[in-house]
């Protein structure tokens, strides 16, 4: 029987379902027990599964990382909380140096089944280091996974597969939706496939690519242009490594236009590489210049020109509208 549930809700109910199913499922992090974690999405755990699999941490992000490694490949299945993307640095090192390379390094004799989940992006007028969109700086890591729901029913569904993986998964939470709706989902265990986009919107006319909170925005811009008689096909990359380039290309090959929104800095982000991609196999497909929106090129801002920073669904709609006026 489904529930409506939120989407930090709905990454509580994956974990409690996983836990129940799986005795090797452990949590780990800074106030993710006793007080349920810093947005409540651990809330109720440790007094069903006890501290044992439950384990509140010092304020040690390294020590956190480092522990989930040495737990994932000794037959246990971590599942560890930062408590922003912007405090995920000091776990590079245990990240990017052991767990994306433990299945080469040890030629398969290990692996390394852990999840790394940490709220990310900006939209809650947060002070300094609450607010980063860094993702690209993970998505380049051979041997990571970087998964980023977008709803309540993708929050547990990638949740779960992000659980079950062999290999280490990073899971970014868009917090910024957190609590923004509420959608049905029913507790079924039934997991969503990793490495896949989703289309939530079929279209003729353009392509609108976004993932984690832009989604929302990238829907209302999709309602706008209907009004104006513009049929936009709506992609939630949901994986960015590894990345469907398939569906994001079959869909240009359609529409023949592309605008990819995110609100992580232009440079070197994940739009650049989806962009890259779609001009060196669809080229031939594209009708116009693929257009990006995207936060600035600066550290988020406080929260008064916050809303400056993000982009809006009204920018979307800017981009679009020129993308379909190319000739």
């Amino acid at each position: 029987m489904s529930q409506s549930i939120t989407l930090v809700e709905a990454v509580n109910l994956a974990l409690m379902h996983e836990m129940g199913a799986d005795e090797n499922v452990v949590l780990l992090g800074e106030d993710v027990g006793v007080n349920g974690g810093v947005f409540r999405a651990t809330v109720g755990l440790l007094e069903r599964f006890g501290p044992r699999r439950v384990m509140d941490t010092p304020l040690a992000e390294n020590l956190i990382a480092g522990l989930a490694v040495g737990m994932a490949t000794q037959g246990l299945k971590p599942v560890a909380e930062i408590q922003f993307m912007g405090f995920i640095f000091p776990v590079m090192e245990q990240i990017i140096g052991h767990a994306a390379r433990m299945r080469n390094r040890t030629r398969g004799r290990l692996s390394c089944p852990l999840v790394l989940r940490a709220p990310f992006g900006g939209g809650i007028h947060a002070p300094e280091h609450h607010s980063e969109s860094t993702e690209a700086l993970l998505a380049q890591i051979p041997g990571l996974r970087v998964v980023i729901p977008s709803s309540p029913a993708r929050a547990y569904g990638l949740l779960l597969a992000a659980i079950r993986s062999p290999d280490p998964v990073i899971f970014l939470e868009p917090k910024r939706i957190y609590r923004a709706v509420k959608q049905p989902v029913e507790d079924n265990g039934q997991a969503l496939p990793l490495d896949t986009c989703f289309t939530l919107r079929e279209g003729s006319d353009i392509t609108l690519i976004s993932w984690g909170a832009m989604v929302k925005e990238t829907l209302e811009a999709a309602d706008t242009l209907a009004g104006d008689g513009v049929s936009c096909e709506v992609i939630d990359v949901a994986t960015l490594n590894l990345l469907d380039r398939d569906t994001l290309l079959a869909s240009v090959s359609k529409t023949g236009r592309a605008v990819i929104i995110h609100e992580a800095p232009r440079h070197g982000a994940m739009g650049a590489e989806i962009a890259a991609t779609l001009s060196e196999r669809g080229l031939l497909d594209l009708q116009a210049p693929i257009a990006r929106v995207t936060g600035y090129d600066t550290v988020m801002p406080y929260y008064r020109m916050e809303d400056h920073y993000m982009p809006q669904a009204s920018d979307i709609v800017d981009a679009a509208r020129q993308t379909l006026e190319f000739a």
